[in-house]
């Protein structure tokens, strides 16, 4: 059978069985906070489960897209090198809420593994849920007896199995119950009994079989559910193994398209091999393609944070299997999406949907990965060897005494090599002179030849563990070639080391704290001299044109004679002409890459230096030579660039037309994401403003609009109706003027543009602000990208409203009557307070502590503000001739310390910042004030009771 034909039995079968058969849920959760992935069948149930959901029907059946790669359910680190584990797999599924229970469930998974399938009765094995004494539950005898009654199973073929295998729980709380697994041997003579539930792979889970029927409340208390639910689960790509017959998941024909396509890609044949690197790569990057194709598809996308980051993580392991195990240096893994949709788009339609989309991301991050991936691979084999001629004999250094270690880490870190020596002497530990000194040696010498600086601590771990990688290696990889930390871990594994990964966390942790600026950088070009004029006609044009390659510029001056190759690094290239456009007046220089014969050259800016455009980048592949010919390509991301750019002189025309004639350009920013406008304006724009300025720019977008350019005499177009020239910029004696329908937009500028403006698509303003004194920001985004936004603004609208048991259109007015509920809740609240705090004064002076220099009054008081607090000091020090006070309260999780002291025993030298500054940091805080009033505040509120005893100790020392 084929796959194909297996997924459409099983919904066929349960059809039969009156199941709905319902959709897929998208693998991307879009109601439930707690889901990065959706991860199992039953995620799109779960209302139904916690009873706060309902269906229509009481028998459902589906195949659900699921990835599994961060928390609990973390496959990714076994992806390649196990035959049964994936990033992306389908999970066939039945479910029962509150219709039939165990004896359908079991008898249906029989009937059809063994009737409908054919598998062998005498290699399947049944286990249940054996009992356990903590919950008070004894075995799943209905469970085990109902196996042994509706199937001619062998009965020696059913077990017990403890909690951990066979009772499943949705979270700490909720549903749960006990669950029935099927397992399949497959040892040669069927002898796999005892291996059921071992983890091993020769007898494997095929199907689970989940019986909801108790729930655990917050005691940890199980009760009966009133209605019980039945939830199966079982993995497709294993199944279709198993039924045809394969050695692993990666034989059967969920792959084999995608392994042979693969194949012809690369001109490498896969051999199923589970050790061999080759091989290990074509089954890492089937796996990663179908989660990226699936997880976009869903409107997933790369990115650096969350979801986004775990897609490009994915993505560039991938790439980086290819390239190190397939000699894949050019994108790739894009081409597979098309073989993904013939196989998989016809039960999966959204994958064809998006299918150019999908390609297009990925093929865009193949490139950007790819101008860092070979540096970053080069630089780790630079490592290796530079650790080859470590000094072998620093590995006998078997540990110095701590005062050693501890002079050697501060004369390293002053990088005073001459008094290395005295220090060591002085730490009394002479023997260990020579050998630690040759550990200094090394690691400049590692230095010289990596560029890595190595602190002390992992010069002296490496010199005792030369098996464990530094972690400046691993953090140098992540911050300049974006290799994250598992890739750094996976090459490591691959040569038998292991990577110092605390150390790693605690420099990304320190690079944090710097808050390092995100934004691209690229090697300051300096040149002297006259660099030639570029003709830079052609990329008004089109975004490729012909050209001759110049030279570059290397170490401040035109270089034209050798070969330019990767080992040169990042420089400026110079051809006579280019279709790429140089950072000017708002809009961000063009990436692209520049082709030769010999050699390509990725561009990652283009900048003017005077007359000249200088390309920045780095040799991709091969080399380049001073007059040859070249093909310039821009990225076509500048397609997105135009259409932000045409919006902005919309939004700049709207702005005026809303706020009036005095609105000035002051700066702006145009990209491929977006576009940026500040404006001189003193005042935030209302939100109605922002409304009419949307409005009037689509209304222009609609009218499909021609956008026209006229290179004209600057004295000439300065005369033209309504023109704008801008701030700070030098008009030479001709200029661009581009013009927007007949002419209501008018502005110099020599950017890049749209033909019309019905390109732009769509126009959406996502944020409005003051970046200084009287100049505003506004942040827009076009096309495709405003698209997304407001889908996802509706989207967060609705999920609102439905929060509040309301609709969109009266969720202002709902949000208005639960704000006006809460603000006479607190004030009912406060005035309860008062009273309280009333009764508790009155009570802690009648048992205020009295002793030699006065009463002493310490206590934790109920949750009430700070003005309360100070009413109580007040009371107290008029209540008081002398008196010290030291009360605690707990604050939307924050601990708030007040300590006072009467006039007469500040007099005496007592003082209450002094006091609070001891016992601040006991609650994780800090505090201070004056002698007769402190305040502190403090993270921890759970340590109030040890600050406070504290506080009794101090006190009672001065008092006495």
């Amino acid at each position: 059978m084929t796959s194909r034909e297996i997924r459409q039995q099983f919904l066929d079968f349960f059809a039969g069985k009156q199941h709905t058969i319902v959709p897929s849920a998208s693998v991307v959760p879009t109601d439930d906070p707690t889901l990065m992935f959706t991860n199992a069948g039953m995620n799109q149930f779960k209302d139904v489960f916690l009873g706060t959901g309902s269906r229509s029907y009481t028998r459902a059946a589906d195949t659900q897209k699921c990835i599994r790669v961060s928390g609990k359910h973390n496959d990714l680190e076994e992806v390649g090198r196990s035959p049964s584990h994936h990033t992306f797999f389908e999970m066939l599924g039945n479910w029962s809420f509150g219709d039939y229970f165990k004896r359908e469930a079991i008898a249906w998974a029989w009937e059809l593994l063994t009737e409908v399938w054919g598998l062998p009765k005498d290699r399947l094995h049944a286990t249940v849920f054996g009992g356990d004494a903590q919950d008070g539950l004894g075995a799943d005898e209905e469970a085990e007896r109902l196996w042994k009654e509706v199937t001619d199973i062998n009965p020696a073929h059913v077990s017990r199995h403890a909690k951990k295998d066979n009772f499943w729980e949705m979270g700490a709380t909720g549903p749960c119950g006990p669950c029935s697994e099927i397992h399949i041997d497959l040892t040669p003579d069927a002898s796999g009994a005892k291996l059921v539930n071992a983890d091993d792979p020769t007898v494997m889970e095929l199907w689970n079989l989940v019986f909801i029927q108790f729930n655990r409340d917050a005691t940890g208390a199980l009760s009966e559910l009133p209605a019980k639910h039945v939830d199966t689960g079982m993995g497709f790509e294993r199944l279709c193994r198993i039924l045809q017959n394969k050695a692993t998941n990666y034989d059967a024909d969920v792959f084999t398209p995608l392994l042979d396509h693969l194949g012809q890609i690369t001109g490498v044949k896969y051999g199923g091999s589970p050790d061999n690197k080759v091989d290990v790569a074509f089954r890492v990057i089937a796996d990663h393609v179908r989660m990226l194709t699936f997880s976009m598809a869903d409107q997933a996308k790369p990115g650096n944070e969350g979801r986004g980051y775990v897609l490009r993580r994915i993505l560039r392991r991938a790439a980086r299997f290819g390239r190190q195990h397939l000699d894949q240096r050019d994108p790739f893994i894009y081409e597979l999406v098309d073989t993904l949709v013939q196989t998989m788009g016809d039960v999966f339609p959204e994958i064809g949907t998006h299918q150019a989309r999908i390609k297009e991301v990925i093929q865009d991050e193949e490139e950007s990965f790819g101008r860092t991936l070979d540096r970053g691979l080069a630089l780790y084999e630079q490592v290796t060897e530079a650790f080859r001629s470590w000094d072998s004999n620093a590995m006998q250094w078997s540990g110095a005494p701590a005062g050693a270690q501890g002079a050697f880490e501060r004369v390293w870190n002053k990088q005073a090599e001459f008094s290395f020596t005295r220090a060591i002497v002085q730490a009394g530990d002479l023997e260990e002179v020579a050998t630690a000194k040759r550990v200094w040696n090394d690691a400049e010498d590692f230095r010289r030849k990596t560029g890595i600086a190595l602190s002390a601590r992992s010069a002296l771990r490496w010199s005792l563990d030369h098996a464990l990688v530094p972690s400046e290696v691993a953090f140098v990889l992540y911050d300049t070639h974006g290799f994250p930390i598992d890739m750094t871990q996976q090459m490591a594994a691959e040569r038998g080391l292991t990577v110092d990964v605390k150390g790693f966390e605690q420099l990304m942790e320190e690079a944090r704290a710097k808050a390092r600026a995100a934004a691209k950088t690229h090697a300051e070009i300096v040149f002297e001299g006259h660099l030639p004029a570029t003709d830079e006609s052609p990329k008004y044009e089109s975004c490729t044109c012909t050209a001759k390659v110049l030279g570059w510029v290397e170490q401040s001056s035109l270089k034209a004679d050798g070969r330019l190759t990767d080992a040169d690094g990042e420089v400026g290239l110079v051809l006579d002409r280019t279709s790429f456009y140089a950072e000017k007046g708002g809009q961000v220089g063009d990436a692209g890459t520049i082709t030769t014969p010999t050699g390509t050259f990725d561009v990652d800016d283009t900048i003017y230096i005077g007359d000249g455009i200088i390309h920045v980048g780095h040799v991709g592949d091969g080399y380049l030579q001073a007059d040859q010919q070249a093909q310039a390509s821009v990225d076509p991301a500048r397609d997105h660039t135009r259409r932000n750019h045409t919006a902005t002189h919309l939004a700049h025309w709207a702005l005026r037309q809303v706020l009036g004639d005095e609105v000035t350009q002051q700066g702006s920013l145009v990209d491929d994401t977006k576009l940026r406008f500040d404006f001189d304006h003193r005042r935030p724009m209302s939100r109605d403003q922002i409304e009419e300025v949307e409005k009037l720019v689509n209304e222009r977008i609609y009218h499909n609009l021609p956008v026209a350019t006229r290179l004209l005499a600057t004295d000439q177009a300065q005369k033209l109706p309504g023109v704008r020239a801008f701030f700070g910029e030098k008009y030479g004696d001709e200029v661009r003027v581009v013009e927007i329908g007949d002419g209501f937009s008018r502005e110099f500028c020599g950017g890049t543009h749209l033909a019309s403006t019905g390109e732009v698509g769509f126009f959406k303003i996502v944020s409005e602000e003051a970046v200084a004194k009287g100049v505003r920001r506004m942040v827009a985004v076009t096309g495709r990208e405003a698209i997304e936004y407001v889908l996802a603004a509706d989207r967060h609208l609705r999920e609102a409203a439905n929060m509040l048991n309301t609709s969109p259109d009266q969720l202002a007015e709902r949000v208005a009557a639960l704000q006006k509920e809460i603000k006479d809740l607190k004030k009912k609240a406060a005035s309860g307070a008062v009273q309280d705090i009333k009764a508790l004064r009155a009570e802690l002076a009648d048992n205020a502590e009295e002793l030699a220099k006065g009463r002493m009054v310490v206590a934790e008081i109920p949750d009430v503000s700070v003005p309360l607090m100070r009413e109580l000091i007040d009371w107290m020090r008029a209540r008081f001739e002398s008196a010290a006070i030291c009360v605690a309260s707990r604050s939307e999780a924050k601990a708030i310390l007040l300590a006072s002291f009467t006039d007469d025993l500040v007099a005496q030298g007592m003082k209450a910042g002094d006091l609070v500054r001891q016992i601040a940091p006991i609650v994780g805080g800090s505090g201070g004030g004056k002698p007769t009033l402190a305040q502190a505040g403090g993270k921890n509120p759970d340590a109030i009771p040890q600050a406070l005893d504290k506080a009794r100790e101090m006190l009672r020392e001065m008092l006495s």
